[in-house]
């Protein structure tokens, strides 16, 4: 992934690691889907996703307004971003759940046709609305070439 070796997530805490997670696998998605590497930047798109749910949610005045139901297991990608539209975060239109399905079908298979920049301007939207956009990339560590 794109974050190994550029960063120790545990050492950065539970705001700032996947905060960190967050941008550096928005970066790496985009540059593998500008390279044709389609299936790896879906699923390094979706980890992006995730961890700026993690990193919103680490703060407790935004897990508080979450409104989480008894038995909702937030730990669950789909349920936590129904929670954060719920609350208000989110404002629904992303659609999660084929995001997810587009994700595991991109694990098991190559998706060298399909169109990624309305999910990647979906994605950044999301990623607006979770407070991770915008930042500065420049204060980002450099990309280690050799990665995939």
């Amino acid at each position: 992934m794109p974050h190994a070796g550029l960063m120790d997530e545990n050492a950065l805490g539970p705001l700032k690691g996947p905060l960190q997670r967050a941008r550096l696998h928005l970066r790496g998605g985009k540059r593998r889907l500008a390279q044709g590497k389609i299936s790896a930047g879906i699923v390094t798109l979706y980890d992006a996703v995730e961890a700026a749910m993690e990193s919103y949610t680490a703060v407790a005045e935004h897990r508080a307004a979450l409104k989480v139901k008894a038995g909702e297991n937030i730990n669950e990608s789909k349920k936590h971003y129904t929670a954060l539209v719920r609350a208000g975060v989110l404002d629904g239109t992303f659609d999660f759940v084929e995001f997810d399905r587009l994700t595991e079908r991109a694990l098991n298979e190559e998706l060298p046709d399909f169109d990624y920049r309305p999910l990647l301007a979906s994605v950044e939207r999301v990623l607006r609305e979770l407070e991770i956009l915008p930042f500065n990339e420049g204060l980002l560590p450099p990309e280690d070439p050799k990665t995939y």
